[in-house]
């Protein structure tokens, strides 16, 4: 999984993984068939792991502490300095050409199921009267995108902890929830 996001998909040489986890590549390709299914699998890794916050926000009981925990879950992650830089979803599909097609997919498929699920969440929110009637949960959704994708990119780029917080900080400011 480390490999994957320090390097991206295509980065990620069959001799760096195979380094990594201390086996020959007959090895890895007998215990997980090749590196797009190792991709996937260190993607699953990833999501319940380092990236589990988003799951664990969702239960929030308001909307208002769904979002903080949100962008504090992303921030704990991306601020980390044992971590590497960026978001292993981000990180991972930036560069991808026409041969990693599939794992640009399979990027594209897992970030947007986390919109789903948030998106379901901010619904539940309208429903139980804790979202706004003038917020659309899909607005919500796709701006709250946003700023993680953004943030997620910034840490890449060496920004600090301190200046990821200021975003949140300013974002969370801006929404329209109590």
């Amino acid at each position: 999984m480390r490999v994957f996001w320090e390097k991206g998909y295509e980065g990620a040489s069959l001799a760096d993984l195979t380094e990594a986890m201390g086996i020959n590549r007959a090895s890895l390709y007998s215990s997980f068939g090749d590196k797009e299914a190792l991709f996937r699998q260190a993607l699953a890794r990833y999501g319940e792991g380092p990236a589990s916050y988003v799951k664990t926000a969702l239960q929030e009981p308001t909307a208002r502490r769904v979002v903080e925990a949100l962008l504090k879950g992303v921030v704990d992650l991306l601020g980390n300095p044992k971590n590497p830089r960026g978001c292993l979803s981000t990180q991972g599909a930036l560069a991808t050409g026409l041969g990693a097609e599939p794992i640009k997919n399979v990027l594209i498929e897992w970030r947007k199921g986390a919109e789903v699920e948030m998106q379901k969440r901010f619904k539940r929110a309208r429903t139980e009267g804790d979202l706004p009637e003038d917020v659309n949960a899909g607005d919500l959704t796709r701006y709250l995108s946003s700023v993680i994708y953004g943030l997620g990119i910034m840490a890449a780029n060496g920004d600090t902890k301190a200046d990821l917080n200021r975003v949140v900080d300013m974002t969370l400011r801006t929404l329209p929830l109590a």
